[in-house]
This record gives C-alpha cells, structure tokens and sequence, in this order.
C-alpha cells in the first residue's frame, strides 16, 4: 500500500472512534497496522491470542490485545523524509516538580540503604500541552526520527490514545529460539559514544542482566550473554547486553518471570513494585509495561542459496513473538500529553542527578510536539 493510502485509511479508522495500532520495529521500512472492526476490549488469557498486546506496567492487571481475527491488518514501506519540523525544547518545570521527584529517589535511596531492597526504578508523569490534535501526524514524526526504535501509536475510544519510541525489547521469540536484552544505565548523548561508564551505572546494568539470566536458567536449553555495548536511544546513551538461546518454555512462561525486569521495577521484583505503587503517587498504567505482535504467523526460506522459483517449496511457517518495554512515551489527552520519565536508582544514586537524567530522557518524546 502507498503512503497517502495507507495513512488515509488510518486516519478514517481513527475518526471512526475505533481501536488501532500503528507501528514499526527498529530499523525497518515496514510500517504495520491493525485495524480493529469494533469497539470491543478484548483481552489476554493466557498468551496464546493472535494480535497485538498492550499490557500494563502492573503485572496483575489484565494485558490487552488488537486480535488479528477481529481486525484488518495493512501495511507500507516507509522512506524516512529529511524535511522534519522537529526542534528540541528547552525543559520548563516548577520547582515543586522538580522536590516532589528528588524527595521521592531520595527516599528510594534511604530504602536500598535500609536493605529494603537492591534497585528501585522511580518514575514522574509529566503533563505538556500541546497544539497538535491528530496523532497520526505526531506518530510519522516519531517515525522520522526514531529509526532505531520501535515506534507505535496504539488508540482504543474506552482505554486510551498512546505514542511511544521505546529501545528496549522484552523478549523475542521465533519458533523456540528468543532473544531479550539488559539495558539500563544512562548518560546524555554528545555526539560520539565513547563514554566512561561508572560504577553506578556499571552495577545497575549488571543487576538486570543477572536477574534475566537468572529468572530464564530453567526455561531454557542454551542461554548465550554477549558482553555489553554503549547504544544510543534519543538523545541518550544506554549499556546494553544482548541474551539469547533455545526455550523449552511456553512464552506465558517467560514473560511472568521477566515482566517487570529490573530495568522498570527493581530488585527483588516484588518488594520494589510494592514500594513503587506506595510511593510513586501516580498510576504509571501502561508506561514501563510492554506491547507488540504477539503469536503472528512469518514466512522463513529454508535455503536462500536456491533458485527464485525454487524458493516457494522451501519456505516454513514459524510463530514469531516481538515484545516491547513500553518506554519513551506518552499519553494524549485533549490538549495535553502525559509524558513519562523514569530512572534506576541504587545506593550510589544522587537525588538530584536522577532528576536530570528524566530531563535528557523526557526530550526524547517531548521533541515530536509542537
């Protein structure tokens, strides 16, 4: 499908006041879409539904999903244009924001200290307004920008309108092969990324890698852990460590052990979440939760090294699973968009640098508003 079709088509789901998801991976040209036909919240079970899922950050709380049998699915190839509108702002904020989020880290640190626990990922929701009411047209400057990432806009008429470029992936599975990722630590982006990394940031990265590696150890036959790298996300800089390997789990089996990791929650999972819904003093909802296709049906070829008219005999039908932490996003409401910032706090943590460090991440979605 050609652009102008494929976003006119959208645009007309949406005046329709009914569900849809609209999305790309990182690094691909492909822009997918699922249309659903009603208004009806369907919901997950038990991880075996065809669709798209959106669940929230509260593992106890109903995922949803956009199932395939029930919507229209279309797609495009996207050429990402040079001629962007996009201008990084400068941050305006109170004073009492800026208390409000260092009391509440600080009294994160006091707790690890307390042997509370080890980590606490803390986060603020922060309300911009904006000029822009179509969020197809915020979703293409996502697009745009945020190649790298995955990028969706996800709308249901009784949930919610959200937008998102999200770096981290939960898990990823074809067939019975996955792979997932630690990602955590953070630093400013300056133009290369040759950076120190300290020892903060160096034991919250590893936290995360030894929680994964330990939470999956008995669902898998292999597990391999690659060394970790500096990425870029944004405007940011993350420590990232690819895992991957053979399961011999079911994926519903997987994501209750890692959903929340460390890298949205904390160490031990449990103690932490309490600790965040206690104080945190604002429902995070689908923010720091995940979101993707789940259970949809891809084409393999067995051996590219054939003949073009070959091929067709030797193409496989897997089930593939791709899987989102629900990061760098926001909520739009009327005028207003909910912004939602957060960071992984340790007892090297400094109250005040942790409040910077949701400034460099906010401007990651910020940038796509007018």
């Amino acid at each position: 499908m050609i652009s102008e079709d494929f976003f006119a088509t959208l645009q007309q789901h949406f005046n329709k006041s009914l569900p849809f998801v609209v999305y790309t991976k990182p690094n691909d040209i492909e822009v997918k879409a699922l249309l659903q036909k009603d208004n009806a919240i369907h919901f997950i079970n038990d991880f075996s539904e065809r669709g798209f899922v959106f669940a929230p950050f509260d593992d106890k709380e109903k995922a949803m999903v956009l199932p395939i049998k029930a919507s229209e699915a279309i797609k495009m190839d996207f050429v990402v244009s040079n001629d962007t509108d996009i201008v990084i702002k400068e941050s305006i904020y109170s004073e009492s924001e800026k208390l409000q989020h260092v009391q509440l880290v600080q009294k994160g640190i006091d707790a690890i200290k307390n042997n509370a626990f080890q980590k606490v990922v803390l986060s603020r929701c922060e309300v911009v307004k904006h000029s822009e009411d179509n969020p197809i047209k915020i979703f293409k400057r996502l697009l745009n920008k945020y190649t790298t990432a995955f990028v969706y806009c996800w709308y249901h008429p009784k949930v919610g309108l959200w937008l998102g470029a999200t770096p981290e992936t939960l898990v990823q599975v074809t067939g019975n092969r996955f792979k997932t990722m630690a990602l955590a630590g953070t630093k400013k982006y300056k133009g290369t990324d040759d950076v120190f990394w300290d020892d903060k940031e160096k034991k919250e990265q590893e936290y995360v890698t030894n929680f994964i590696v330990n939470s999956l150890k008995d669902s898998v036959e292999t597990l391999n852990v690659a060394k970790p790298i500096t990425v870029k996300a944004g405007n940011v800089l993350h420590l990232k460590t690819a895992i991957s390997g053979i399961l011999q789990s079911e994926l519903s089996t997987v994501i209750t052990k890692l959903h929340p990791t460390p890298a949205v929650c904390g160490l031990p999972k449990e103690k932490a979440k309490q600790f965040i819904l206690k104080e945190e003093n604002y429902n995070r909802e689908f923010y720091t939760g995940f979101l993707g296709e789940l259970n949809m049906q891809e084409k393999q070829l067995r051996n590219t090294n054939r003949q073009n008219v070959e091929n067709n005999a030797y193409v496989s039908i897997k089930t593939s699973s791709h899987l989102f932490v629900n990061l760098r996003c926001m909520q739009l409401k009327e005028s207003k968009a909910l912004i939602y910032v957060g960071g992984g706090i340790t007892n090297e943590s400094d109250a005040v640098q942790e409040w910077q460090e949701t400034i460099n991440k906010k401007l990651t979605i910020k940038a796509v508003l007018d």
